[in-house]
């Protein structure tokens, strides 16, 4: 990592006695190396060495402030610039430059990994892997993991409208991942930049614990659904993928069959609609799909009819599927 000194060094029982006009990357910002040479902490060994003295608290030990110097793996002052060029304002006092996450990455890991950030703050994580992909061709993919910390009322993050870190993080991979195509639109047209947000949260079942005998009849017809109200399709759809081994990151498409919605998971491995008033057509046509699994709701079917020919519908069409009623 270079050092360049702008000037002669004049030295005095090991110490210069002249200022020296010093150029390299650091990892600390420049406020923390003014205030190192005012305080008398920073100095040039003899060999042309810049060192740090680490204070009264250990005056014994002497770290080389080589240990500080980066230069392919970037520093704070960039990460600040990387994050403003995008946000235009600062909403973090540290952020991961985009150079360190980057070249870990290419360093370590082959062109089909997939990263995890299990602290991804800022999602610098995000935006490296896709900057490399693009780059290199590779199909690496990341996992980023943030617990939803809330932003302070007055800092400039909150008055843009982003009331925890994870909002900060998913909209940083949006604008990344339209930075990077927009600046190299002729190789990057095929760059999947997409990403899926997925949050871990209580059952979407309803709990009941009440034995017959605690139950009166009226309270039966409390729990004729068994999912609970706030719940939308999705939420179902992703509890079925995880219970039958479907993975996050595969392919769903939907498509729509009277007036239902239909989603096809893995091309054909899980065939699901969550709709309600679901017909013996909206049956027929997941069957003729044939796939590894079809799941309808409990509560979905339009009628008595359809509940009862729902069996036969798929020993005709798919005998194969192992069709679940959630």
């Amino acid at each position: 990592m270079d050092v360049e000194y702008k000037n002669d060094i004049i030295f005095e029982n090991g110490r210069t006695i002249n200022e020296v006009e010093v150029i390299s990357k650091f990892s600390d910002s420049q406020d923390n190396i003014n205030s190192f040479i005012e305080k008398d902490l920073l100095f040039i060994t003899k060999n042309n060495l810049l060192r740090r003295d680490v204070g009264e608290e250990a005056a014994d030990k002497r770290k080389s402030i080589t240990d500080l110097l980066l230069s392919d793996f970037g520093d704070n002052q960039e990460s600040d610039k990387e994050f403003q060029e995008l946000f235009e304002k600062k909403y973090f006092d540290y952020t991961k430059p985009i150079k360190l996450v980057y070249n870990l990455v290419k360093s370590n890991f082959t062109e089909e990994e997939i990263i995890l950030d299990f602290f991804s703050g800022s999602a610098t994580t995000a935006h490296a892997v896709m900057q490399l992909n693009a780059e290199d061709g590779g199909n690496r993919k990341f996992i980023m993991v943030q617990l939803p910390e809330l932003t302070d009322e007055k800092s400039e993050a909150y008055k843009a409208g982003y009331k925890n870190i994870c909002e900060i993080g998913k909209e940083r991979i949006r604008r990344a991942g339209a930075k990077i195509k927009a600046d190299s639109p002729l190789t990057t047209q095929n760059l999947d930049t997409g990403f899926r947000v997925l949050k871990l949260d209580s059952s979407n079942m309803k709990d009941v614990f009440y034995s017959p005998k605690e139950t009166s009849q009226l309270e039966l017809f409390r729990y004729v659904d068994n999912v609970k109200d706030d719940r939308t399709s999705e939420d179902l759809l992703f509890q079925v993928m995880l219970e039958l081994g479907a993975t996050l990151d595969s392919k769903i498409e939907e498509s729509k069959v009277d007036g239902k919605t239909i989603y096809n998971v893995g091309d054909g491995y899980l065939v699901a609609c969550f709709d309600q008033e679901v017909t013996d057509e909206v049956v027929k046509a997941i069957a003729k799909m044939q796939p590894t699994y079809a799941v309808l709701r409990d509560t979905g079917m339009a009628d008595d009819a359809t509940a009862t020919n729902f069996e036969q519908i798929f020993k005709t069409y798919s005998p194969n599927t192992t069709a679940r009623i959630l």
